[in-house]
């Protein structure tokens, strides 16, 4: 029987259920622990998953070798990650400011669903990515499964403050569905290199994009030195293995 490690998605998992419930993590100015976990995250797209789409290119050319705008782009999906998030952003917090003037920003709608539906997608498809680095070298799990937790703790933390109760309450349970059906249908079923080079480049844009949208609202007096250390020792750490 293929040996399977199961502790980078159960560690994945149980972030979403604890994550959020580390208050020391909460308050203004932004703890220097969010913003040193996001510095890691950046740092692991631009030195790992990035340079994996050169590679990657290839499979694609060949795959979509009809389709001159993919053939030589693939980074053009890293483009639709960054765009579909920010876009999603901005479409809750106009609305969010619609209900907060109706008096009705604690109501569940269908928004919700939209915002949540669409970080299950994210999750699965990185928790497919999750069960596909089982198959590389020891230490691009461990690397991966390590740049994801931190990033999930900033992505709680910015849910949270979207839609409080209701995140904790029903969000973070999808979530945690969602990372382990990612893990479980990589364990079945396998997609081609041009399609998981697609997923790399779709899910590097959308980590850059929620990182970044936690860190440049001026009200949450980010800690750009906490950042930056992030990023520098991970990237350190990238390089020199």
């Amino acid at each position: 029987m293929e040996h399977v490690s199961l502790w980078p998605v159960l560690a994945l998992a149980v972030i979403h259920f604890f994550g959020g419930r580390l208050r020391f993590l909460a308050g203004v100015p932004r703890s220097i622990w969010l913003s040193s976990a996001g510095g890691v995250s950046v740092a692991y797209v631009f030195l790992h998953l990035f340079p994996e789409l050169s590679e990657g290119q290839e499979h694609v050319a060949a795959a979509f070798g009809a389709l001159p705008f993919l053939e030589h782009h693939v980074y053009l999906m890293a483009l639709v990650g960054l765009a579909f998030f920010y876009g999603l952003q901005r479409m809750v917090i106009n609305h969010r400011e619609e209900m907060r003037e109706k008096g009705k920003e604690k109501k569940l709608n269908g928004l919700f669903w939209v915002h949540i539906g669409s970080f299950a997608i994210y999750n699965a498809l990185i928790g497919y990515l999750l069960y596909q680095r089982e198959e590389g070298p020891p230490n691009t799990l461990i690397l991966f499964s390590v740049a994801m937790a931190l990033h999930f703790i900033v992505n709680d933390f910015g849910l949270q403050d979207l839609h409080h109760d209701t995140y904790r309450k029903v969000g973070r349970w999808v979530l945690v569905v969602a990372i382990v059906v990612g893990w479980a249908v990589g364990y079945v079923v396998e997609i081609s290199e041009a399609a998981v080079a697609l997923v790399v480049a779709f899910i590097g844009g959308g980590i850059v994009l929620n990182v970044l949208k936690e860190e440049l609202p001026e009200e949450r007096k980010s800690r750009y030195w906490a950042f930056l250390l992030g990023a520098t020792l991970y990237a350190i750490l990238l390089l020199s293995l």
